[in-house]
């Protein structure tokens, strides 16, 4: 075990060094919930952590990659942390079917908004039918 703990008087246990093993960059798949709408699709990525300045939404060769960087808002270092921020990291295949050239995104409060529309070719019309 690479975590060691030591008792205090109060009975509580403090951690006193953290484990060395891990690689400094990992990444975690941000919970996504993706919506159909008449107008295309609708992408929501949770962000946790994240700033706007470190968030990066890219298309390239028919691939959307969300990347994001998470850092805690407080800068001095805890006693005992439960909880540790990760980097974010997504990619999804996007068909001929999106509009790849209007893709909007949007980030609010850890919350980041893809709104990718649906091409004009992929978009249901109506066909008019004659009577003869």
């Amino acid at each position: 075990m690479a975590e060691q703990t030591m008792a205090t008087t109060s009975g509580q246990q403090v951690a006193t060094s953290k484990e060395d093993t891990r690689a400094p960059e990992r990444y975690i798949q941000p919970p996504v919930d993706i919506y159909e709408t008449p107008e295309g699709l609708v992408l929501l990525a949770d962000l946790p952590g994240v700033a706007s300045s470190d968030l990066v939404v890219r298309h390239e060769d028919n691939i959307l990659t969300v990347q994001g960087k998470a850092h805690h808002l407080l800068t001095i270092e805890p006693v005992y942390r439960e909880y540790e921020l990760g980097n974010f990291f997504r990619q999804f295949e996007i068909s001929e079917q999106v509009d790849q050239g209007k893709i909007v995104a949007r980030f609010q409060h850890g919350v980041l908004t893809l709104r990718l529309p649906r091409a004009e070719k992929a978009k249901p019309r109506q066909i008019a039918v004659q009577v003869s």
